[in-house]
């Protein structure tokens, strides 16, 4: 059972992701106006869900509330910093250091001893908070795309992305002993299941997911080094950052279909730059994957 402080932390939690999802230009000029110590200090609230969850289940600790506290208001100061001193916007070393942070922090799993069993999702979604208020409130940083009221364009870009990927996927993860297929038909429970498997894992994979590496990170390398070159490197570190999942080793396997994949992502999101259309090719990905090739 879910106890009120948990579900305050998770409410506290998915505020400003789905504010800056849904309410994009009202983010935007988030903040304006305040004096520039109070919008770099504001993330600081970030480590309330924290102590909600650690107090609730008995594993408060002052350390990781410094971090959840400090964390956020560090990115914020090196956004603000790096939107000062680049003015043409080609991007800064302090933006590549600030996604470094997060990404590896999530890849690596850096701060879930901080959180109860299966309750670890608050450590990805506290730290997406991060980059959204840092890159999107602070920094400004444009052409992101993060949207998630979905046009009929996003769903078609993002379904053509999937179809042309599929057969890629299914042949050569087959051949390669990665994918195992378990019948085409699951029965109806887990068909039942499935579009709520699909939102969940929009929401909680796909546009996480997306958001770093195609808003923020392919965004970023397309002013150093051009679209083509910002595609094949972002979808490499995306293919990397698979490495160790379902493995305790180097997971090859994994890590070459998912950087097949994120070229795919890629096109879908730089088509008109937008989130919810590579988060819609990741999410079909995923659930055909989950439900019947795993």
């Amino acid at each position: 059972m879910i106890s009120p402080a948990i579900a305050i932390a998770a409410l506290l939690t998915l505020a400003p992701f789905l504010f800056a999802a849904f309410f994009s230009r009202k983010w935007a000029t988030f903040g304006e106006g305040w004096p520039v110590r109070l919008r770099l200090a504001g993330p600081a609230a970030l480590c309330v869900p924290y102590a909600l969850v650690a107090v609730s289940a008995g594993m408060f600790r002052w350390e990781w509330l410094a971090l959840y506290a400090l964390l956020p208001v560090a990115v914020a100061a090196l956004l603000w910093w790096a939107g000062q001193v680049d003015a043409a916007g080609l991007g800064d070393w302090r933006d590549f250091a600030v996604l470094a942070v997060l990404g590896l922090a999530v890849d690596l799993r850096w701060f879930e001893g901080a959180w109860p069993a299966r309750m670890a999702v608050f450590n990805k979604m506290l730290l997406l908070d991060v980059g959204i208020y840092g890159f999107l409130a602070i920094r400004r940083l444009s052409g992101v795309g993060f949207d998630l009221r979905l046009r009929w364009r996003d769903v078609r870009v993002g379904l053509r992305e999937w179809v042309y990927y599929l057969p890629i996927a299914v042949g050569l993860g087959l051949w390669l002993g990665f994918l195992h297929l378990h019948g085409w038909w699951p029965g109806w429970m887990q068909l039942l299941r499935l579009p709520v498997a699909a939102v969940f894992t929009f929401f909680f994979i796909a546009v996480p997911e997306e958001l770093f590496f195609r808003g923020w990170l392919q965004n970023l390398l397309e002013r150093r080094v051009g679209r083509h070159g910002a595609l094949i490197a972002t979808a490499v570190l995306f293919g990397l950052s698979h490495f160790n999942k379902r493995a305790l080793h180097f997971n090859w396997r994994y890590v070459l279909l998912a950087a097949i994949a994120g070229i795919f992502y890629g096109r879908a999101w730089r088509e008109e730059r937008r989130v919810g259309a590579s988060a819609m090719t990741h999410t079909l990905v995923d659930t055909v994957w989950g439900f019947w090739l795993r």
